[in-house]
């Protein structure tokens, strides 16, 4: 009994870290608690339940007539969609019956401890550039591009920044903001620039929260009603941060 109970928890400890590496790194919730409750039955655990949001992971089996449940806190969220990638390969690993429970916790737990695959440096580069793109994709001048590529790749920068000196989105998604405008409102000042609102829109599209808003539209359609108002009010949250920080600089000059 104790040997079964023991499995279960075991069980129970790799569902919850999958899941938790997959809520932190930017997957909707239906696909981690699909993941979730896979992997528990590829081990035997038929009756599962889970109630996932934004902030936290409640996961319940049930075994011989009694019920074991637990908690996972998620307090840091990202985008890293190859670390979902790499769980959701795992996860069909283990529903293939090649991967066993000590191996998958080893597996998943080298996954949690992996950082970042992109350094600042080369977040600030891919920034930089797609900014001039998005200025020639909203019909801008080639005049434009280079001024759009530094106000895109100085607004990461900053982000990155003063989101290490000050941990709340919110405002280091304003200062970057702040800082894009009147990086932008100088080149055109000096004669660098042309088109203001042009280079504003391209440099401030890598902070633009794609993926959130597209999170919680799929989860809203999915039924989980909870987690996309969750989601699409952390999306508003970082719209309004980035308007109001564009906002300051055109009201001052």
């Amino acid at each position: 009994m104790e040997n079964k109970e023991a499995y279960t928890y075991y069980v129970m400890d790799i569902c919850l870290l999958a899941g938790q590496i997959m809520l932190q790194s930017g997957a909707e919730t239906y696909r981690v608690e699909d993941t979730m409750t896979r992997i528990a039955s590829s081990y035997g655990i038929e009756k599962t339940h889970s109630y996932v949001t934004p902030t936290g992971i409640i996961f319940s089996a049930e075994e011989s007539g009694s019920a074991k449940t637990k908690l996972v806190r998620i307090s840091d969220r990202t985008t890293d969609l190859k670390k979902v990638t790499i769980v959701n390969d795992i996860s069909r690993r283990i529903s293939s019956g090649t991967v066993g429970v000590e191996e998958a916790l080893l597996l998943l737990r080298d996954v949690d401890k992996s950082s970042i695959p992109f350094s600042a440096a080369l977040q600030i580069t891919a920034a930089a550039i797609a900014s001039g793109c998005f200025l020639i994709m909203f019909d801008g001048n080639w005049h434009d591009f280079l001024p759009s590529m530094l106000a895109g790749g100085f607004g990461l920068f900053c982000l990155i920044f003063f989101h290490k000196l000050v941990p709340v989105k919110f405002f280091a998604e304003f200062l970057a903001a702040l800082a894009i405008g009147s990086l932008s409102f100088f080149f055109v000042q000096t004669g660098l620039g042309e088109e203001l609102d042009k280079i504003i829109i391209g440099s401030v599209m890598p902070l633009v929260p794609g993926l959130l808003i597209t999170n919680a539209v799929r989860d809203l359609m999915a039924g989980h009603l909870v987690s996309g108002l969750s989601k699409g009010a952390e999306a508003f949250l970082t719209a309004f941060a980035i308007g109001s920080g564009i906002a300051v600089v055109l009201t001052l000059f």
